[in-house]
């Protein structure tokens, strides 16, 4: 989906001046066929939330190189939940689909090798991902220092005000008129606190929490993750185990080490998760402890469970028509809600293609 800007052509060797607002896929996937006969490469520009498990069982092997931990986290409950398991647990290798995932950051990269049920999945680390950074509301709303706040006062509170292309049309970060109109009103913000600084550049770079890229990483973690690849499809020496960390700020260091499983992985542990909770704790405390929690790290959970024997929605958040329905529910406590000490709830978020199981547990 993502298409070619100015600012890509300096780390990497796929795309052109002329290329510029094509897209990606279908510029890449020309130039390797153009440039190797023998090879074919089908572009896709979709979402990879817009296709399903027969697509993804048609592959050997996943390769990714996804620009967020939501879209790696997906990816990884995906593969998971292709695996099919036998009378005693055990995966069966025919529905396993090794992933290969790499990233950079500036001078750092790094690069996992990952068998989906049988060793460390992405999620078994998920507490080690840095948190997102926020910026106080106060200092969004009143009293900006940095060119960063003039951009997040427009994106958080002046789109939901003014709405500039319709009602309920969020930010689109790939979208080049949404990018803009934001620049726009942040440049004016800026001048209004004397701040330098807001540039098309940086308004794209904190919408999508960009990182610079630098072209002697990438081809290093490229190079890794192919080599990687190169193994599993040949079977001629054995693949990465499991972790390779690249790092050139001060010099050029690399090392290996091996991730172990986490038994109480909410990806693939195969068992209900607990959360702690109290009876008074509101529902929004709940969703707030699902987000914060380092083990759930969640975006935007949805809940349901069962009370007195029904199936009940208690909030639903992507689903506006359910979201007004619900929302009533996010201050009533867990008590006046229904909750029994080991409730269980089934909990949908963009971070897992499947429903997670949780069960909360009263002190």
């Amino acid at each position: 989906m993502d298409t070619i800007d100015l600012s890509n052509l300096n780390r990497q060797f796929l795309f052109r001046h002329n290329d510029i607002g094509k897209s990606k896929a279908e510029c890449a996937a020309n130039f390797i066929n153009t440039r190797i006969p023998s090879c074919t490469v089908t572009p896709y520009c979709k979402r990879i939330e817009d296709f399903d498990e027969d697509f993804y069982r048609g592959f050997s092997v996943i390769v990714c190189g996804l620009d967020s931990i939501v879209a790696r986290r997906w990816m990884n409950g995906m593969l998971l939940s292709m695996v099919a398991y036998d009378d005693e647990g055990n995966p069966d290798p025919t529905t396993v689909k090794p992933l290969i995932d790499g990233g950079t950051e500036g001078f750092k990269g790094n690069v996992r090798s990952v068998v989906p049920g049988i060793t460390a999945c992405l999620e078994c680390s998920i507490d080690l991902y840095p948190p997102a950074v926020n910026f106080p509301m106060c200092t969004i709303a009143h009293t900006p220092r940095l060119p960063e706040h003039c951009i997040e006062y427009v994106k958080v509170l002046l789109w939901p005000k003014e709405e500039p292309f319709g009602a309920g049309i969020g930010v689109d970060g790939d979208d080049p008129k949404h990018i803009s109109w934001i620049c726009g009103k942040a440049e004016d913000r800026a001048k209004e606190f004397g701040i330098e600084g807001v540039t098309y550049r940086l308004t794209l770079g904190v919408i999508k929490n960009i990182i610079p890229a630098v072209a002697s990483t990438n081809a290093v973690i490229a190079a890794a993750c192919a080599t990687e690849v190169f193994k599993v499809a040949s079977s001629m020496y054995a693949p990465l185990d499991n972790y390779f960390l690249f790092n050139d700020v001060d010099g050029v260091y690399s090392s290996s080490f091996s991730y172990e499983r986490n038994p109480e992985c909410l990806a693939c542990s195969q068992k209900p998760q607990l959360i702690t909770a109290k009876p008074l704790d509101t529902l929004q405390d709940l969703i707030d402890a699902l987000k914060e929690h380092p083990l759930f790290q969640m975006r935007s959970p949805g809940i349901t469970t069962k009370i007195n024997g029904k199936s009940k929605t208690l909030y639903m958040p992507n689903v506006p028509m359910l979201e007004a329905q619900t929302r009533e529910n996010l201050e009533r406590s867990l008590a006046d809600l229904g909750f029994l000490d080991g409730q269980e709830l089934v909990v949908v978020d963009v971070t897992s293609p499947t429903a997670r199981v949780l069960t909360v547990k009263f002190p």
